[in-house]
């Protein structure tokens, strides 16, 4: 591996990891806007409106939201590299597949904070289930615009030269 090969894949190293640290926080962003929205409506959960006043604890209390910024980084670490490796090695750059995989990361980052069999699964938990995912197609398309547009660890022909 030449010396311009190994400094384009630290570049490529460098943007995923931008990417994932913007797209999370992005990601929070969304879901925190998405109850404040869903809690306007008839019928909506009383904790809809908890979850969109949040971010106020978050600003009064910095280490709060630290905690909540890197527990989210902790639970969608590991799933998040999985695919942003595959999505590298096979230059793969559609943006609706890094937002479908944003929201199955967010998802699955939320089932590993809160654990519930599926008989004991509630319309609110599955309410909140959808609106992780939701948060997650947003900061997968966030991850895309950062990072995913150029995917793939091989260089363009176009820039070899």
């Amino acid at each position: 591996m030449g010396m311009a090969t190994a400094k384009y894949v630290m570049k490529r190293i460098l943007m995923m990891l931008a990417g994932y640290l913007v797209a999370v926080l992005v990601g929070l962003v969304a879901v925190v806007a998405i109850y404040a929205a869903l809690s306007s409506l008839p019928n909506a959960p009383a904790y809809f409106d908890i979850m969109g006043v949040s971010p106020i604890a978050a600003l009064v209390v910095p280490p709060l939201g630290m905690f909540v910024y890197f527990l989210t980084i902790i639970v969608t670490g590991l799933q998040t590299l999985i695919f942003a490796l595959i999505a590298e090695f096979f230059s793969l750059r559609n943006f609706l597949m890094h937002m479908v995989f944003g929201a199955a990361a967010a998802a699955g980052g939320f089932f590993l904070i809160w654990p519930v069999p599926a008989e004991d699964m509630d319309p609110e938990r599955w309410a909140d289930i959808g609106i992780i995912a939701a948060a997650g197609l947003v900061a997968g398309l966030i991850y895309w615009l950062i990072a995913g547009r150029e995917a793939g660890f091989r260089r363009p022909l176009s820039q070899q030269f």
